[in-house]
């Protein structure tokens, strides 16, 4: 056979040139861009990567491409040009063993198998050939089932009587008990006390003015200065100075602060008398006021004790430990039935933050004949204080026939804070009171503290015994309201008060409860107090704030 009469190889393709075969022609090729000649190279020689794939034109391969010897030369044995390599067979078939590299021509198999689609998966026992019209499945049916021909129904044929009789008995009910709910929630609204008189405007404060404005001459406040205890035996001093209350951006700070910071600590213990020169105690106490009907003349030991102290480490006796404020509206504002709003944030420590409000004259008799009206008292104590601490507050009505005879006990009431407390924020506390109830509530009417119908004489709910024991003397009790209403003693004009106690020896604290550093019945309790600063000193804070009772504004009407 002549080297024309041979098989020729396809005429290799490049990049660029015209992919595009002219319609009705085979194994043709129009190249647009010449290319070098391949005149005088063997045709197993030619590297064609693009030839067509296998499918259409198969060749066996030789598992071992033939090593192709160089001109023999004179010296040392030829190398080979080629390194005989084992080539795979493609997924398409082999092509001619053109004498190409095993690495040309095995890249140009991968690169039509890359753009290859994937071969068609061989139909088995288990697969089928994919359906784009759905089929009707034939649903198989239990052998389990009975013919529903041959099922009994009775009810079909009878109508039980019982049926009707319980489906209208169960509507009937739900009926009737969503009409008692509505009734419900009706008659409990107009249950629901509530101011239907005029309110007039006896005080709007807001605090807007300076320190000397707010409780001078022309202001609506008045410090009380005493360092007796109050009744309560407290550990502070209220004082005139402008380091316990004063106004600041808008707000009243009632502060506490250290008196050893004024005296030092070794005057609070011992060797130092204190006198308050400003003391109040006969213009703040309603014993001692001109206007009362009960005045007895003037207690020069009441006087001294509430005026000045001596500090003495043999007898036990020091000086307050403490210096706060008490301030009043006495003689500036006070109503006779009405409504009180106090919105304030509470301080945190050992410290006793009180709104309430007292009588202005003693007209029933010293207290607590003449009644006391506590819209708001807490414990500045930590929320892990057993006996209601920061997020408690206490709203309760001070009242008996005898000084030694209170019966708080039955008129008190709380609310309390699940998940925060009241020295996060500020809270509205609400009085309102006319001659028919009282109510004390934070914030809502739903939060009251206490609500109170004076629907019967105080001296009956207080079930008070006819006779009781003073010591040893027996006393016959007398109703001191006998000739009043059903809200005797609450039916005089109360003025406001606000103050921040510290301690005390009257049972707020209880004993032994958050490991309470001194006894009530103890003689040393405020030296006790004083000598474990360090434990309840740190509860304070050190920003000034926290241990503030800050007061946002006041307001006070009156029914007219």
């Amino acid at each position: 056979m002549s080297d024309n009469d041979a098989v020729q190889p396809p005429a290799p393709f490049y990049l660029g040139e015209n992919s595009k075969r002219t319609k009705g022609k085979h194994n043709q090729s129009t190249p647009s861009v010449s290319r070098p000649s391949t005149a005088g190279t063997a045709a197993s020689s030619i590297v064609n990567p693009f030839s067509p794939p296998a499918s259409i034109v198969s060749f066996s391969i030789d598992p071992v491409m033939p090593i192709v010897p160089t001109v023999q030369q004179d010296g040392p044995e030829p190398v080979p040009r080629h390194v005989p390599l084992p080539r795979n067979t493609s997924y398409y078939g082999s092509r001619p063993n053109t004498g190409d590299s095993p690495i040309r021509v095995a890249s140009g198999i991968r690169l039509r198998e890359t753009f290859a689609a994937p071969p068609a998966r061989p139909l088995t026992a288990v697969s089928t050939a994919v359906s784009l019209t759905p089929s009707k499945t034939t649903r198989m049916r239990s052998t389990m089932l009975e013919d529903p021909s041959t099922l009994d129904k009775p009810w079909v044929t009878k109508k039980d009587p019982y049926a009707r009789i319980a489906y209208i008995l169960t509507y009937s009910v739900a009926f009737l008990g969503i009409a008692a709910s509505a009734l419900r929630i009706y008659f409990g609204y107009k249950s629901v006390p509530l101011i239907t008189g005029n309110l007039c405007m006896v005080l709007d404060e807001d605090f807007n003015s300076d320190t000397d404005t707010t409780f001078g001459p022309n202001g609506n406040w008045v410090r009380e200065v005493q360092l007796g205890g109050f009744g309560n035996g407290e550990f502070e001093m209220a004082t005139s100075s402008s380091n316990n209350s004063y106004t600041s951006n808008g707000y009243l700070y009632i502060t506490p602060t250290l008196t050893s910071n004024v005296i030092g600590s070794d005057a609070v213990f011992n060797g130092y008398t204190y006198n308050l020169t400003d003391c109040t105690y006969n213009s703040t106490t309603p014993g001692a006021n001109p206007g009362s009907s009960n005045i007895t003349g003037f207690d020069a030991a009441a006087y001294y004790q509430a005026c000045g102290a001596v500090s003495n480490s043999t007898t036990g006796t020091i000086i307050n430990p403490v210096q706060s404020a008490r301030i009043t509206t006495l003689n500036k504002a006070s109503i006779r039935y009405g409504r009180v709003e106090v919105r304030a944030k509470l301080p945190r420590g050992y410290l006793w933050p009180a709104i309430w409000m007292l009588p202005v004259n003693d007209t029933y008799g010293p207290w607590p004949l003449s009644g006391e009206i506590d819209i708001m008292e807490s414990r500045g104590n930590a929320r892990s204080y057993p006996d209601q601490g920061i997020d408690y507050v206490r709203g309760s009505l001070n009242w008996g026939p005898l000084s030694f005879l209170n019966a708080v006990y039955k008129t008190f009431g709380w609310w309390t804070q699940r998940r925060t407390d009241y020295g996060e924020d500020f809270h509205t506390y609400t009085l309102e009171w006319t001659d028919s109830f009282l109510r004390i509530y934070v914030d809502t009417r739903l939060h009251y503290m206490l609500e109170l119908s004076f629907n019967e004489p105080f001296f009956t709910r207080g079930d008070f015994p006819s006779v009781v024991e003073n010591g040893t003397e027996p006393i016959v009790l007398q109703n001191p309201w006998v000739n009043g209403t059903n809200a005797t003693p609450f039916d005089q004009p109360f003025y406001l008060i606000l103050d921040l106690a510290v301690g005390g020896t009257n049972g707020w604290f209880p004993d032994n409860a958050g490991n309470k550093p001194w006894l009530d019945n103890s003689k040393t309790a405020m030296l006790d107090f004083a000598q474990a600063q360090d434990t309840w000193y740190p509860t304070w804070g050190s920003d000034g704030e926290s241990s503030s009772l800050i007061v946002d504004s006041v307001k006070m009407w009156e029914l007219c």
